[in-house]
Order: C-alpha cells, then sequence, then structure tokens
C-alpha cells in the first residue's frame, strides 16, 4: 500500500469505513485534480468540491479542506490553529500524507495532520472530496466530514 494509486484509494476507503461512513467513492478516468476539474466529471457546483489544501507546520502537515470556489486565507488558518504555515511541495506533500498533489483526501493519511474545515462547506450538501488519487472522489457532507476527521472549523476563506 505505499504510495501506488490503488494503495491510496483503498487507504481512504478503509478510513471510510473505520468511520461509519459508506464507501461512495467513484473513480473518473479523465481526472480530477482541480476543482473545476472535479465539478465538471461530477456535475456539481464548483463550490461543492471539498478541495483538500496541504501546508506544513514544521515536519507536521495542515490539511485545509475549503470549498473549491474558495481559496485558502493562510493568516487565518494560522490563527485557527495557532501555528506558522508554510508551503508544501509537491513531494513533501506526497511524503507527508501518502496523496499526491490532486487526489490529496481529508483521511487516509500515512501521518495523522492537522486538519482544519472552512465553515463555508458546512451550507453545503453535498459535498465530494479526494478520494486518494487524481481521479477519484467520495460523496459526503460538510457535518460528516467534520465528524471523521475531528478537524476544527474555522472561517479560512480569503
Amino acid at each position: 500500500m505505499s504510495g501506488s494509486t490503488g494503495g491510496s484509494v483503498e487507504r481512504v476507503r478503509a478510513a471510510l469505513l473505520a468511520a461509519d461512513h459508506p464507501d461512495t467513492i467513484v473513480a473518473f478516468p479523465a481526472g480530477t485534480r482541480t476543482a473545476a476539474d472535479a465539478a465538471a466529471a461530477i456535475g456539481c457546483d464548483v463550490a461543492q468540491i471539498a478541495k483538500s489544501i496541504v501546508f506544513r507546520a514544521g515536519d507536521r502537515a495542515v490539511v485545509v479542506v475549503i470549498s473549491g470556489a474558495l481559496r485558502v486565507d493562510q493568516a487565518k488558518a494560522e490563527a485557527a490553529l495557532g501555528v506558522q504555515l508554510g508551503r508544501a511541495d509537491a513531494d513533501w506533500v506526497r511524503q507527508a500524507t501518502g496523496f499526491a498533489v490532486g487526489g490529496v483526501a481529508p483521511v487516509g493519511h500515512v501521518a495523522p495532520p492537522l486538519l482544519l474545515l472552512d465553515e463555508g462547506l458546512l451550507a453545503l450538501d453535498p459535498v465530494w472530496a479526494a478520494a486518494g488519487s487524481p481521479s477519484h472522489v467520495f460523496r459526503t457532507t460538510a457535518d460528516a466530514l467534520r465528524r471523521i476527521t475531528g478537524a476544527t472549523v474555522a472561517s479560512v476563506s480569503a
């Protein structure tokens, strides 16, 4: 289950099932690498894509889950978590989370990240999140994401 796409998706599936969340993972061969790609493939509004933005807090990953229509305000995220955030390059993201950029899920990480959920997602239902690869997503609700991730909820959109 190292860094292979199949292993990454299976890690997400296992995390969902362990959290009593249904397996709602769907594959889109054309890809769901960006929020716009995902929304087009799924047939939903880009706002309903729960994108995972990864930052660094020292050696720990910080995953901010936010609507695909919004951008993260780094200062707000730092204030909500009480940590300094730095950029995370693609190699570091893969090493720290076990996922490639474009497929970072809110669950199933190789090491527990700090998780932050933008409160704006709570108004959207359903939402779709990456499921471990740039071509897999899962259907959920923001409330379910909050429950299964234990994420801190705050207003962190720019």
